[in-house]
């Protein structure tokens, strides 16, 4: 960066008129709606709201999963909520989540409807509600939540720190993709060395951690997240690779990425889900 470049901040912050980037038309510096919109809501008691980025795949891969194990409870219409046109901003997503990210998702089975946002509560909510993909135990219970927690604190240095600033920034800036940059490679040695000697992230069976995990790191190993496989030299986290390839394989993984997604392969976009044929 050159002198007559370098940046010094104002003294009280104000919203640049152009803030540039990819999602530059949706962001702002306030919370609340922008404009009147109810949600739609279909026949199954779970009715989630979301878009098929990594946090909204967790949550599809985990009703997937129930699924295939049997919890036919776990029934659900999948509505696809478009981000960058600002739907998330709508005023009935917002009374569902005042943060105004996806996923959100509410459960109409019992005589008060429950709201449930955040990608990691939303997964922990499933799964106390079906018994299912979280150990009993309390040091088995506590290994899964260990890791659940590690993502949602680490995933954002990957989404919106090393994926912002490599992949959707205005300009390429030296000095955060390499700060970034070098995060997100500890973070797969972390789960390299963990993954050294376990099956799953939480050292038992297939749990909600690795259902959070996956759709980041594993997507990233695998080369499909910001295309930045060579860059952060992902061939060299041997395990996380082999716990991302099995993974990836399972059916209710292939089945869950495909719900909400309007990207890539037209055969494995299902904008919405209502009912199992829609991915068939």
């Amino acid at each position: 960066m050159t002198a007559e470049s370098k940046y010094e901040p104002a003294r009280v912050w104000t919203p640049p008129a152009s803030p540039g980037g990819t999602f530059a038309n949706i962001n702002r510096p306030i919370a609340g709606p922008t404009h009147e919109a109810a949600l739609p809501v279909g026949r199954h008691p779970l009715q989630l709201y979301s878009l098929a980025t990594p946090n909204g795949q967790k949550v599809t891969i985990m009703l997937e999963e129930l699924l295939a194990a049997g919890h036919q409870g776990a029934e659900y219409d999948a509505w696809l909520v478009r981000i960058h046109e600002g739907a998330q901003f709508s005023s009935g997503f917002v009374a569902l989540n005042p943060n105004s990210k996806i996923p959100a998702l509410i459960d109409r089975s019992g005589p008060e409807p429950i709201r449930v946002f955040e990608s990691g509560s939303i997964l922990l909510y499933l799964a106390e509600k079906f018994g299912a993909f979280i150990p009993a135990g309390v040091a088995a219970r506590t290994e899964t939540l260990n890791w659940l927690f590690w993502q949602m604190g680490a995933g954002p240095l990957l989404g919106g720190g090393f994926g912002h600033f490599y992949a959707y920034a205005p300009e390429k800036l030296e000095y955060p993709i390499d700060r970034f940059a070098m995060e997100v490679k500890r973070q797969l040695d972390v789960l390299d060395r963990e993954l050294a000697g376990k099956r799953y992230i939480a050292g038992g069976d297939y749990t909600i951690a690795d259902m959070a995990i996956w759709p980041w790191y594993g997507a990233l190993v695998q080369g499909e997240l910001y295309e930045a496989g060579e860059f952060l030299s992902v061939h060299e986290y041997q395990h996380v690779r082999r716990w991302a390839d099995e993974i990836a394989a399972r059916p209710a993984v292939i089945r869950g990425r495909k719900v909400n997604k309007v990207r890539g392969k037209p055969e494995e976009q299902v904008p919405e889900r209502h009912e199992a044929a829609d991915l068939d």
